[in-house]
C-alpha cells in the first residue's frame, strides 16, 4: 500500500514525457550506441587530448569512447579472462585499453559499483521507477527535489522500457552524462564550467 503524497509523486513521474536535455547539455550523436550485452561503463581520461573517455565492458570484450564526439577509438574483442569484468578486482576495475592501456578504470554496472549522481556546480542524476521494472533517469538543477513541472528543475531524460538499466551518472568532472542498458550507451556531454574563485 502506498500512501496518496508517494501516489502523487509516481504520477508525476509516469505523466513526464522523456525530453532533451537543458542548456549547457548536449546529446553526443544523436542516437543510442548499440552495445549487444552490456555489463557495466566507467571513465578515464585521454592523456593527449584531455577528453573524458567512457570504457565499456560487454559480453562481446571492451571498448572505448571519446565521450565528446561518441567515436569508438579502441576495442578489444579478446581481453584476458582473469580480467574481462570488474568483479575479479576489489575495485570493480577493468584494465584500460588504447591510450588508457595500463591503467585500471573502475566500472559500474551489473556487477555493482556506481558512478557520480551530482556535479560539483549542482547537476543531480536520479533514476526513478514509476513502473517497475522500466526506470526512468530524471536529471535536475535543484538538488534532486524535482519540484514544479517537468522542463522547469527537472528534466525526464531517459525511459528504459525496453532493455534493463545498467546504470546511470556522471563522469568525475561532471561533463560528461552517461546511461548505460544492456543493449545500449546514450551520452551528453557539456563545456567545462566556470568556477569562481
Amino acid at each position: 500500500m502506498i500512501t496518496e503524497y508517494q501516489q502523487r509523486i509516481r504520477e508525476r513521474y509516469l505523466a513526464a514525457p522523456v525530453m532533451a536535455a537543458p542548456t549547457p547539455w548536449r546529446s553526443v550523436q544523436d542516437r543510442r550506441i548499440p552495445i549487444g550485452g552490456l555489463l557495466g561503463i566507467g571513465f578515464a581520461v585521454h592523456p593527449v587530448t584531455g577528453h573524458e573517455l567512457v570504457m565499456v565492458v560487454s559480453h562481446n570484450g571492451h571498448g572505448l569512447f571519446d565521450a565528446v564526439t561518441g567515436e569508438k577509438i579502441a576495442r578489444d574483442h579478446d581481453p584476458d579472462t582473469a580480467t574481462s569484468t570488474p568483479d575479479a578486482h576489489p575495485d570493480l576495475a577493468c584494465p584500460g585499453l588504447g591510450p588508457v592501456a595500463g591503467t585500471p578504470v573502475r566500472i559500474s554496472g551489473l556487477f555493482g559499483g556506481g558512478l557520480h549522481r551530482t556535479t560539483p556546480d549542482g547537476w543531480t542524476l536520479d533514476v526513478v521507477s514509476p513502473d517497475w521494472p522500466h526506470d526512468r533517469v530524471i536529471l535536475s538543477a535543484d538538488g534532486g527535489a524535482h519540484q514544479g513541472p517537468p522542463g522547469g528543475t527537472w528534466w525526464h531524460v531517459f525511459h528504459s522500457n525496453y532493455s534493463e538499466l545498467r546504470t546511470a551518472g556522471f563522469s568525475p568532472s561532471g561533463c560528461t552524462m552517461a546511461v548505460a542498458t544492456s543493449s545500449d550507451l546514450t551520452l551528453w556531454t557539456r563545456p567545462t564550467p566556470h568556477t569562481e574563485d
